[in-house]
Protein backbone atom coordinates (compact mmCIF):
# COMPACT_ATOMS: atom_id res chain seq x y z
CA UNK A 1 0.00 0.00 0.00
CA UNK A 2 1.70 3.21 -1.18
CA UNK A 3 0.92 6.09 1.17
CA UNK A 4 2.06 9.70 1.12
CA UNK A 5 2.88 11.78 4.17
CA UNK A 6 0.04 14.15 3.29
CA UNK A 7 -2.47 11.26 3.25
CA UNK A 8 -1.27 10.01 6.62
CA UNK A 9 -1.41 13.50 8.12
CA UNK A 10 -4.95 14.04 6.84
CA UNK A 11 -6.05 10.62 8.09
CA UNK A 12 -4.69 11.39 11.55
CA UNK A 13 -6.46 14.77 11.66
CA UNK A 14 -9.77 13.25 10.53
CA UNK A 15 -9.44 10.34 12.95
CA UNK A 16 -8.84 12.74 15.83
CA UNK A 17 -12.18 14.40 15.03
CA UNK A 18 -13.98 11.06 14.68
CA UNK A 19 -12.64 9.76 18.01
CA UNK A 20 -14.40 12.55 19.88
CA UNK A 21 -17.57 10.55 19.14
CA UNK A 22 -19.74 13.63 19.16
CA UNK A 23 -21.34 12.65 15.84
CA UNK A 24 -21.52 9.52 13.67
CA UNK A 25 -18.24 8.78 11.90
CA UNK A 26 -19.71 9.19 8.41
CA UNK A 27 -21.02 12.66 9.29
CA UNK A 28 -17.64 13.73 10.69
CA UNK A 29 -15.85 12.43 7.59
CA UNK A 30 -18.28 14.20 5.26
CA UNK A 31 -17.63 17.46 7.11
CA UNK A 32 -13.87 16.95 6.94
CA UNK A 33 -13.97 16.30 3.20
CA UNK A 34 -16.07 19.43 2.64
CA UNK A 35 -13.38 21.45 4.43
CA UNK A 36 -10.52 19.80 2.54
CA UNK A 37 -11.68 20.33 -1.04
CA UNK A 38 -8.24 19.74 -2.56
CA UNK A 39 -8.22 16.07 -1.56
CA UNK A 40 -8.45 13.72 -4.53
CA UNK A 41 -10.54 10.57 -4.83
CA UNK A 42 -7.64 8.28 -3.84
CA UNK A 43 -6.84 10.47 -0.84
CA UNK A 44 -10.44 10.34 0.37
CA UNK A 45 -10.62 6.59 -0.17
CA UNK A 46 -7.47 6.01 1.90
CA UNK A 47 -8.64 8.31 4.70
CA UNK A 48 -12.07 6.65 4.90
CA UNK A 49 -10.69 3.10 4.71
CA UNK A 50 -8.06 3.71 7.36
CA UNK A 51 -10.42 5.45 9.78
CA UNK A 52 -13.04 2.72 9.55
CA UNK A 53 -10.24 0.17 9.87
CA UNK A 54 -9.14 1.78 13.13
CA UNK A 55 -12.73 1.93 14.42
CA UNK A 56 -13.22 -1.78 13.71
CA UNK A 57 -10.04 -2.80 15.58
CA UNK A 58 -9.53 0.05 18.03
CA UNK A 59 -9.13 -2.09 21.18
CA UNK A 60 -6.56 -4.29 19.50
CA UNK A 61 -4.76 -1.28 18.05
CA UNK A 62 -4.61 0.47 21.43
CA UNK A 63 -3.18 -2.74 22.84
CA UNK A 64 -0.34 -3.00 20.31
CA UNK A 65 0.31 0.75 20.08
CA UNK A 66 0.15 1.27 23.82
CA UNK A 67 -1.54 4.60 23.15
CA UNK A 68 -4.77 6.38 22.22
CA UNK A 69 -2.92 8.78 19.91
CA UNK A 70 -4.72 8.80 16.52
CA UNK A 71 -1.49 8.77 14.51
CA UNK A 72 -0.11 5.79 16.42
CA UNK A 73 -3.43 3.97 16.01
CA UNK A 74 -3.18 4.53 12.25
CA UNK A 75 0.37 3.20 12.16
CA UNK A 76 -0.76 0.17 14.17
CA UNK A 77 -3.64 -0.46 11.75
CA UNK A 78 -1.40 -0.14 8.72
CA UNK A 79 1.24 -2.53 10.07
CA UNK A 80 -0.77 -5.04 12.09
CA UNK A 81 -4.06 -5.21 10.13
CA UNK A 82 -3.61 -3.78 6.63
CA UNK A 83 -0.26 -5.54 6.14
CA UNK A 84 1.92 -2.55 5.19
CA UNK A 85 5.66 -3.03 5.61
CA UNK A 86 8.02 -0.54 7.22
CA UNK A 87 9.64 0.00 3.83
CA UNK A 88 6.29 0.90 2.24
CA UNK A 89 5.47 3.31 5.04
CA UNK A 90 8.88 4.98 5.35
CA UNK A 91 8.22 7.83 2.84
CA UNK A 92 5.13 8.87 4.85
CA UNK A 93 6.74 8.69 8.28
CA UNK A 94 8.11 11.46 10.46
CA UNK A 95 11.47 11.31 12.20
CA UNK A 96 11.54 8.52 14.77
CA UNK A 97 8.37 6.83 13.55
CA UNK A 98 10.26 4.03 11.81
CA UNK A 99 11.36 2.83 15.24
CA UNK A 100 7.78 3.22 16.48
CA UNK A 101 6.53 1.00 13.66
CA UNK A 102 9.14 -1.63 14.53
CA UNK A 103 8.04 -1.58 18.17
CA UNK A 104 4.37 -1.95 17.22
CA UNK A 105 5.17 -4.90 14.95
CA UNK A 106 7.06 -6.60 17.82
CA UNK A 107 4.15 -6.61 20.31
CA UNK A 108 2.92 -10.14 20.95
CA UNK A 109 -0.80 -10.89 20.85
CA UNK A 110 -0.97 -14.50 22.03
CA UNK A 111 -3.38 -14.07 24.94
CA UNK A 112 -5.60 -11.09 24.33
CA UNK A 113 -8.29 -10.16 26.87
CA UNK A 114 -11.75 -11.22 25.63
CA UNK A 115 -12.92 -7.65 25.05
CA UNK A 116 -9.82 -6.83 23.00
CA UNK A 117 -10.16 -9.97 20.87
CA UNK A 118 -13.92 -9.48 20.38
CA UNK A 119 -13.53 -5.72 19.83
CA UNK A 120 -16.46 -4.88 22.11
CA UNK A 121 -16.71 -2.69 25.22
CA UNK A 122 -16.40 -4.63 28.47
CA UNK A 123 -19.94 -3.71 29.56
CA UNK A 124 -21.32 -5.18 26.30
CA UNK A 125 -19.28 -8.37 26.77
CA UNK A 126 -20.69 -8.66 30.28
CA UNK A 127 -24.30 -8.39 29.06
CA UNK A 128 -23.84 -10.76 26.14
CA UNK A 129 -22.24 -13.46 28.32
CA UNK A 130 -25.43 -13.55 30.38
CA UNK A 131 -27.13 -15.14 27.35
CA UNK A 132 -24.33 -16.64 25.24
CA UNK A 133 -21.32 -18.82 26.03
CA UNK A 134 -17.97 -16.94 26.08
CA UNK A 135 -16.76 -18.63 22.87
CA UNK A 136 -20.01 -17.62 21.14
CA UNK A 137 -19.55 -14.01 22.23
CA UNK A 138 -16.01 -14.12 20.84
CA UNK A 139 -17.24 -15.44 17.48
CA UNK A 140 -19.93 -12.78 17.41
CA UNK A 141 -17.46 -10.01 18.20
CA UNK A 142 -15.03 -11.18 15.53
CA UNK A 143 -17.83 -11.24 12.95
CA UNK A 144 -18.96 -7.73 13.93
CA UNK A 145 -15.48 -6.29 13.39
CA UNK A 146 -15.47 -7.33 9.71
CA UNK A 147 -16.98 -5.17 6.93
CA UNK A 148 -20.48 -6.20 5.85
CA UNK A 149 -21.19 -7.47 2.33
CA UNK A 150 -23.52 -5.50 0.08
CA UNK A 151 -27.05 -6.92 0.23
CA UNK A 152 -29.73 -5.89 -2.24
CA UNK A 153 -33.46 -6.53 -2.55
CA UNK A 154 -35.21 -7.17 -5.83
CA UNK A 155 -38.30 -4.99 -6.12
CA UNK A 156 -40.94 -7.51 -7.24
CA UNK A 157 -42.92 -4.73 -8.90
CA UNK A 158 -40.01 -4.22 -11.28
CA UNK A 159 -38.31 -7.58 -11.68
CA UNK A 160 -37.71 -11.16 -10.58
CA UNK A 161 -34.65 -12.43 -8.74
CA UNK A 162 -33.55 -15.12 -11.20
CA UNK A 163 -33.67 -12.78 -14.19
CA UNK A 164 -31.85 -10.05 -12.24
CA UNK A 165 -29.08 -12.50 -11.35
CA UNK A 166 -28.77 -13.43 -14.99
CA UNK A 167 -28.49 -9.77 -16.04
CA UNK A 168 -25.81 -9.10 -13.42
CA UNK A 169 -23.86 -12.21 -14.44
CA UNK A 170 -23.94 -11.05 -18.07
CA UNK A 171 -22.29 -7.83 -16.89
CA UNK A 172 -19.68 -9.76 -14.85
CA UNK A 173 -21.15 -8.50 -11.57
CA UNK A 174 -20.60 -11.28 -9.00
CA UNK A 175 -23.84 -11.82 -7.08
CA UNK A 176 -25.70 -14.69 -5.48
CA UNK A 177 -29.11 -15.27 -3.94
CA UNK A 178 -29.28 -14.65 -0.20
CA UNK A 179 -29.71 -17.91 1.75
CA UNK A 180 -32.93 -16.96 3.56
CA UNK A 181 -34.73 -14.00 2.00
CA UNK A 182 -36.42 -14.98 -1.28
CA UNK A 183 -35.97 -11.40 -2.50
CA UNK A 184 -32.32 -10.78 -1.64
CA UNK A 185 -29.01 -10.68 -3.50
CA UNK A 186 -25.52 -10.56 -2.01
CA UNK A 187 -22.74 -8.95 -4.03
CA UNK A 188 -19.12 -10.03 -3.75
CA UNK A 189 -17.72 -6.55 -4.39
CA UNK A 190 -18.95 -2.98 -4.28
CA UNK A 191 -19.77 -1.81 -7.80
CA UNK A 192 -20.95 1.76 -8.47
CA UNK A 193 -24.53 0.73 -7.87
CA UNK A 194 -26.00 4.23 -7.81
CA UNK A 195 -25.24 4.49 -11.54
CA UNK A 196 -26.48 1.01 -12.48
CA UNK A 197 -29.58 0.79 -14.67
CA UNK A 198 -31.28 -1.75 -12.36
CA UNK A 199 -30.86 0.66 -9.46
CA UNK A 200 -31.93 3.74 -11.38
CA UNK A 201 -35.16 2.10 -12.58
CA UNK A 202 -36.06 0.86 -9.07
CA UNK A 203 -35.49 -2.86 -9.71
CA UNK A 204 -32.81 -3.03 -7.00
CA UNK A 205 -32.68 -1.45 -3.56
CA UNK A 206 -29.95 -1.65 -0.94
CA UNK A 207 -31.33 -3.61 2.03
CA UNK A 208 -29.65 -6.06 4.40
CA UNK A 209 -31.07 -9.58 4.35
CA UNK A 210 -31.94 -9.35 8.05
CA UNK A 211 -34.05 -6.27 7.40
CA UNK A 212 -35.83 -8.12 4.60
CA UNK A 213 -36.65 -11.02 6.91
CA UNK A 214 -38.24 -8.65 9.43
CA UNK A 215 -40.60 -7.48 6.67
CA UNK A 216 -41.56 -11.06 5.79
CA UNK A 217 -42.69 -11.54 9.40
CA UNK A 218 -45.21 -8.72 9.04
CA UNK A 219 -46.44 -10.44 5.84
CA UNK A 220 -48.76 -7.65 4.66
CA UNK A 221 -51.43 -8.55 2.14
CA UNK A 222 -52.90 -6.72 -0.81
CA UNK A 223 -55.60 -4.21 0.12
CA UNK A 224 -54.69 -4.02 3.82
CA UNK A 225 -54.04 -0.94 5.95
CA UNK A 226 -50.45 -1.02 7.23
CA UNK A 227 -48.13 1.29 9.16
CA UNK A 228 -44.34 1.40 9.25
CA UNK A 229 -44.24 3.17 12.61
CA UNK A 230 -40.55 4.25 12.57
CA UNK A 231 -39.91 4.43 8.83
CA UNK A 232 -36.51 6.17 8.94
CA UNK A 233 -34.79 5.93 5.56
CA UNK A 234 -37.71 3.89 4.22
CA UNK A 235 -36.03 0.61 3.27
CA UNK A 236 -38.58 -1.55 5.06
CA UNK A 237 -41.45 0.65 3.86
CA UNK A 238 -40.49 0.00 0.24
CA UNK A 239 -40.39 -3.74 0.78
CA UNK A 240 -43.74 -3.76 2.58
CA UNK A 241 -45.29 -1.83 -0.31
CA UNK A 242 -43.91 -4.36 -2.81
CA UNK A 243 -45.26 -7.27 -0.72
CA UNK A 244 -48.65 -5.55 -0.89
CA UNK A 245 -48.24 -5.24 -4.69
CA UNK A 246 -48.86 -1.51 -4.21
CA UNK A 247 -52.47 -2.21 -3.21
CA UNK A 248 -54.08 -0.98 -0.01
CA UNK A 249 -52.71 1.80 2.21
CA UNK A 250 -49.23 1.97 3.68
CA UNK A 251 -48.36 4.80 6.07
CA UNK A 252 -44.68 5.66 6.65
CA UNK A 253 -44.46 7.47 9.98
CA UNK A 254 -41.31 9.12 11.30
CA UNK A 255 -40.52 11.98 13.65
CA UNK A 256 -37.95 13.36 11.19
CA UNK A 257 -39.40 15.24 8.23
CA UNK A 258 -35.87 15.46 6.81
CA UNK A 259 -35.54 11.66 6.71
CA UNK A 260 -38.88 11.38 4.95
CA UNK A 261 -37.78 13.96 2.36
CA UNK A 262 -34.67 11.89 1.65
CA UNK A 263 -36.96 8.88 1.25
CA UNK A 264 -38.90 10.51 -1.62
CA UNK A 265 -36.41 9.70 -4.46
CA UNK A 266 -36.33 6.03 -3.41
CA UNK A 267 -40.13 5.98 -3.30
CA UNK A 268 -40.34 7.53 -6.77
CA UNK A 269 -37.98 4.87 -8.23
CA UNK A 270 -39.93 2.04 -6.63
CA UNK A 271 -43.12 2.49 -8.62
CA UNK A 272 -45.25 2.24 -5.47
CA UNK A 273 -48.47 4.25 -5.36
CA UNK A 274 -49.86 3.14 -1.98
CA UNK A 275 -47.24 4.72 0.33
CA UNK A 276 -48.12 7.81 2.40
CA UNK A 277 -45.12 9.32 4.24
CA UNK A 278 -46.19 11.37 7.25
CA UNK A 279 -44.04 13.22 9.77
CA UNK A 280 -45.35 12.82 13.32
CA UNK A 281 -44.49 14.71 16.49
CA UNK A 282 -44.04 11.55 18.53
CA UNK A 283 -45.82 8.40 19.64
CA UNK A 284 -48.79 10.45 20.93
CA UNK A 285 -49.40 12.33 17.67
CA UNK A 286 -53.05 12.98 16.75
CA UNK A 287 -52.64 10.96 13.52
CA UNK A 288 -51.92 7.87 15.60
CA UNK A 289 -54.99 8.40 17.75
CA UNK A 290 -57.20 8.73 14.66
CA UNK A 291 -55.99 5.34 13.36
CA UNK A 292 -56.42 3.50 16.67
CA UNK A 293 -57.93 0.03 16.14
CA UNK A 294 -58.20 0.46 12.37
CA UNK A 295 -55.04 -1.19 10.98
CA UNK A 296 -54.29 -4.71 9.83
CA UNK A 297 -50.55 -4.69 10.44
CA UNK A 298 -48.00 -2.47 12.20
CA UNK A 299 -44.21 -2.63 12.05
CA UNK A 300 -42.24 -1.08 14.90
CA UNK A 301 -38.56 -0.95 13.93
CA UNK A 302 -37.66 0.75 17.19
CA UNK A 303 -34.74 3.14 17.68
CA UNK A 304 -32.05 1.12 19.44
CA UNK A 305 -28.35 0.86 20.29
CA UNK A 306 -27.64 -0.60 16.84
CA UNK A 307 -25.09 -3.17 18.02
CA UNK A 308 -26.26 -5.56 15.32
CA UNK A 309 -25.01 -3.14 12.65
CA UNK A 310 -21.42 -2.71 13.89
CA UNK A 311 -20.08 -4.17 10.64
CA UNK A 312 -21.42 -1.02 8.94
CA UNK A 313 -21.23 1.43 11.85
CA UNK A 314 -18.25 0.42 14.00
CA UNK A 315 -18.19 3.73 15.89
CA UNK A 316 -21.59 2.94 17.45
CA UNK A 317 -20.04 0.69 20.09
CA UNK A 318 -18.06 3.67 21.42
CA UNK A 319 -20.92 6.17 21.15
CA UNK A 320 -23.29 4.01 23.20
CA UNK A 321 -23.14 3.46 26.95
CA UNK A 322 -25.16 1.70 29.68
CA UNK A 323 -26.83 5.05 30.33
CA UNK A 324 -27.81 5.64 26.69
CA UNK A 325 -29.21 2.09 26.45
CA UNK A 326 -31.27 2.69 29.61
CA UNK A 327 -32.77 5.79 27.95
CA UNK A 328 -33.50 3.81 24.77
CA UNK A 329 -35.29 1.08 26.74
CA UNK A 330 -37.73 3.65 28.12
CA UNK A 331 -38.32 5.05 24.64
CA UNK A 332 -38.78 1.56 23.13
CA UNK A 333 -41.43 0.60 25.69
CA UNK A 334 -43.27 3.87 25.08
CA UNK A 335 -43.21 3.47 21.28
CA UNK A 336 -44.42 -0.13 21.45
CA UNK A 337 -47.27 0.85 23.78
CA UNK A 338 -48.39 3.59 21.39
CA UNK A 339 -48.13 1.37 18.30
CA UNK A 340 -50.15 -1.33 20.05
CA UNK A 341 -53.24 0.91 19.95
CA UNK A 342 -53.30 0.75 16.13
CA UNK A 343 -54.05 -2.89 15.15
CA UNK A 344 -57.66 -4.00 14.92
CA UNK A 345 -58.72 -7.27 16.61
CA UNK A 346 -56.79 -10.05 14.87
CA UNK A 347 -54.22 -7.51 13.63
CA UNK A 348 -50.49 -8.14 13.67
CA UNK A 349 -47.75 -6.09 15.33
CA UNK A 350 -44.04 -6.77 14.74
CA UNK A 351 -41.54 -5.30 17.20
CA UNK A 352 -37.98 -5.27 15.83
CA UNK A 353 -34.55 -3.85 16.62
CA UNK A 354 -31.05 -4.17 15.22
CA UNK A 355 -29.74 -4.61 18.76
CA UNK A 356 -28.13 -7.69 20.33
CA UNK A 357 -28.98 -6.73 23.92
CA UNK A 358 -31.78 -8.60 25.69
CA UNK A 359 -32.99 -5.50 27.57
CA UNK A 360 -33.89 -3.91 24.22
CA UNK A 361 -35.42 -7.09 22.84
CA UNK A 362 -36.94 -9.95 24.82
CA UNK A 363 -37.32 -7.84 27.97
CA UNK A 364 -39.34 -5.17 26.16
CA UNK A 365 -41.68 -7.76 24.63
CA UNK A 366 -42.15 -9.73 27.84
CA UNK A 367 -42.93 -6.60 29.84
CA UNK A 368 -45.41 -5.53 27.16
CA UNK A 369 -47.18 -8.91 27.18
CA UNK A 370 -47.39 -8.83 30.98
CA UNK A 371 -49.28 -5.51 30.75
CA UNK A 372 -51.39 -6.26 27.68
CA UNK A 373 -53.54 -9.35 28.02
CA UNK A 374 -55.14 -8.63 24.63
CA UNK A 375 -51.92 -9.56 22.80
CA UNK A 376 -50.28 -12.93 22.28
CA UNK A 377 -46.89 -13.93 20.95
CA UNK A 378 -46.77 -15.78 17.61
CA UNK A 379 -43.94 -18.13 16.64
CA UNK A 380 -41.54 -16.52 14.15
CA UNK A 381 -40.23 -19.87 12.90
CA UNK A 382 -43.78 -20.98 12.00
CA UNK A 383 -44.48 -17.74 10.13
CA UNK A 384 -41.27 -18.08 8.12
CA UNK A 385 -42.00 -21.74 7.39
CA UNK A 386 -45.40 -20.75 5.96
CA UNK A 387 -43.48 -18.61 3.46
CA UNK A 388 -41.03 -21.45 2.72
CA UNK A 389 -38.15 -19.56 4.33
CA UNK A 390 -35.75 -22.16 5.83
CA UNK A 391 -34.90 -20.40 9.08
CA UNK A 392 -35.75 -21.41 12.64
CA UNK A 393 -34.40 -19.28 15.50
CA UNK A 394 -37.30 -20.14 17.80
CA UNK A 395 -40.32 -18.09 18.74
CA UNK A 396 -38.31 -14.89 18.28
CA UNK A 397 -36.32 -13.97 15.20
CA UNK A 398 -32.71 -13.66 16.38
CA UNK A 399 -30.19 -13.09 13.61
CA UNK A 400 -26.44 -13.11 14.32
CA UNK A 401 -23.75 -12.12 11.79
CA UNK A 402 -21.45 -15.06 12.54
CA UNK A 403 -24.33 -17.55 12.15
CA UNK A 404 -26.60 -16.06 9.49
CA UNK A 405 -24.25 -13.77 7.56
CA UNK A 406 -26.46 -10.69 7.88
CA UNK A 407 -26.75 -7.84 10.37
CA UNK A 408 -27.84 -8.67 13.89
CA UNK A 409 -31.63 -8.38 14.23
CA UNK A 410 -34.32 -9.23 16.74
CA UNK A 411 -38.04 -9.43 16.04
CA UNK A 412 -41.18 -10.57 17.84
CA UNK A 413 -44.59 -11.06 16.22
CA UNK A 414 -47.61 -10.08 18.33
CA UNK A 415 -51.28 -10.60 17.51
CA UNK A 416 -54.15 -8.66 19.01
CA UNK A 417 -56.93 -10.82 20.36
Amino acid sequence: MKITREQLDHAADALRAVLRFGKPADAVLSGYFRQQRTLGQQDRAFIAESIYGVLRRSRFLRHVAGSDDPRLLLLAWLTRVAGSSARELEPALRRGELETVAAIKAVRTDNLPPGVDAELPDWVIERLTQHYAPDEVLKLGRALREPAPLDLRVNTLRGERTSVLQKLAAESVAAQATPYSPYGLRLAGRPALHRHALFLDGTLEVQDEGSQLVCTLLAPRRGERVVDFCAGAGGKTLMLGALMNSQGTLYAFDISAARLRKFQPRLARSGLSNVHPQAISGENDARIKRLAGKLNRVLVDAPCSGFGTLRRNPDLKWRQSPESVAELVVKQASILAAAATLPQPGGRLVYATCSLLAEENEAIVEQFLARRGDYRLLNCAEILAQQKIPLDTGRYLKLLPHVHGCDGFFAAVLERA
